[in-house]
């Protein structure tokens, strides 16, 4: 089993000069429950530890796994399996803890072509023991995308979010993004469930969704019409969904989808967003930090070493500062990166987490809080066969800003 390399022999790895000085990671011991063959981690955080799910092949094409970790990985228990799944390397399924249910979900092939796939989801109410038949969130059967699904849970409803591509059936017409409250959280009175929180998007970059302060935000990529690609955050107040509006004006143009959505993290009123830009061709990883629940945004922060890739994450700590993952290009390769920052935008250190790839393969680094004090890191190894991998990282070991 290929582990993380030991701090010392990780200093040897040829990457770029500009991560010459950063520090590595000393994780503690946690081997993966996801078997050889196995990608596209998802973490979230619940109680005092974390569900990851993930995929990998199985006699019957393929399975959704999951397994909860506090402290050990629990066995590894299947959600859903089958043939058909749609499975893609920036689009992966989820397993999180919302509304006191544990709710799952994954994407499912249609029948008319590549790219007819919809939305399954499901939920248990026993831990993950038994599962609800699927629900499908979007009520169209145009054979065309939808995926790239968030989900947030305010009181006892939860809510899920998704790219839809209803619209692209006609030349012409756009990605879009909608949201619908879970079965058991319908509201009542709507003629129709599905809101429109933006009818033109980037077509293929993640969505995330919190809650601060008890205000719904999601977060995406907006498609401009003249090609810039901002990321655009909408919020749910008691008059309806916000106009989506950008966290910052980038100046990216790009004439396609660059794969590379934002990353929501919320405490309290505090909102902290990470996202991967590239004005001028040249890649930025930021990160901008709200007190007022994402009504506004102070200046963004850059944290990367000057060669990111993106496919970010972000989680905020106790003391205000939030701690992002990112992946860095270098001469020998790729390195999952990491860094603090600040709200008033003073960063620490660069850190070095795992040896990675710029591959395709390699997906999308996951993290999460794990109780007080630590961070779970996921990543898929494209080593052999490939497999996702895990560790816990002691937070204590990031350098704060100065």
């Amino acid at each position: 089993m290929t582990r993380l390399r030991s701090c010392a022999s990780r200093t040897i790895v040829s990457l770029a000069v500009a991560l010459a000085g950063t520090t590595a990671c000393a994780p503690d011991d946690a081997p993966s429950p996801a078997g050889p063959g196995s990608g596209e981690p998802f973490l979230a955080s619940a109680g005092d530890g974390v569900w990851m799910s993930w995929i990998e092949p199985v006699a019957a094409g393929h399975r959704v796994a999951a397994a909860y970790y506090d402290g050990t990985w629990n066995p590894a228990a299947t959600v859903a399996e089958s043939e058909d799944f749609f499975v893609n390397w920036a689009d992966f399924p989820s397993v999180q803890l919302l509304g006191g249910r544990l709710v799952a979900h994954w994407l499912q092939r249609g029948g008319q072509g590549t790219y007819d796939y919809g939305v399954r989801v499901t939920w248990s109410e026993d831990g993950g023991a038994t599962w609800s038949e699927p629900w499908t969130p979007h009520g169209d059967d145009t054979p065309t995308e939808h995926g790239f699904v968030s989900f947030f849970a305010r009181d006892d409803d939860a809510w899920t979010v998704w790219l839809d591509g209803r619209a692209m059936v006609d030349e012409g017409g756009a990605m879009a993004i909608r949201a619908r409250p879970l079965p058991w959280g319908e509201l009542p009175g709507l003629s129709d469930p599905e809101a429109v929180l933006d009818a033109r998007t980037c077509e293929c970059c993640q969505t995330d969704a919190v809650v601060a302060d008890d205000v719904p935000i999601v977060a995406y990529r907006d498609r401009g019409e003249d090609e810039e690609r901002n990321i655009y955050l909408t919020r749910l107040l008691a008059s309806g969904w916000t106009e989506g509006a950008p966290v910052h004006d980038d100046g990216w143009k790009i004439g396609g989808c660059p794969v590379n959505g934002p990353a929501l993290a919320a405490l309290g009123s505090q909102v902290a967003v990470a996202w991967f830009t590239a004005p001028d061709g040249q890649g930025q990883v930021n990160v901008a930090f709200s007190g007022d629940a994402a009504a506004s945004f102070g200046p963004p922060a850059r944290l990367d070493a000057g060669h990111p890739l993106g496919r970010v994450d972000v989680v905020l700590l106790d003391d205000g500062h939030a701690l992002a993952t990112w992946l860095e290009a270098g001469a020998g390769g790729a390195s999952i990166m990491s860094r603090r920052v600040a709200p008033d935008g003073a960063v620490g250190a660069l850190r070095r987490l795992a040896v990675s790839d710029e591959a395709r393969a390699s997906g999308f680094p996951r993290i999460a809080r794990l109780g007080a004090d630590r961070l779970m890191l996921a990543w898929t190894s494209v080593e052999g066969e490939g497999q996702v991998r895990t560790a816990v990282l002691k937070l204590e070991d990031w350098e704060a800003p100065l």
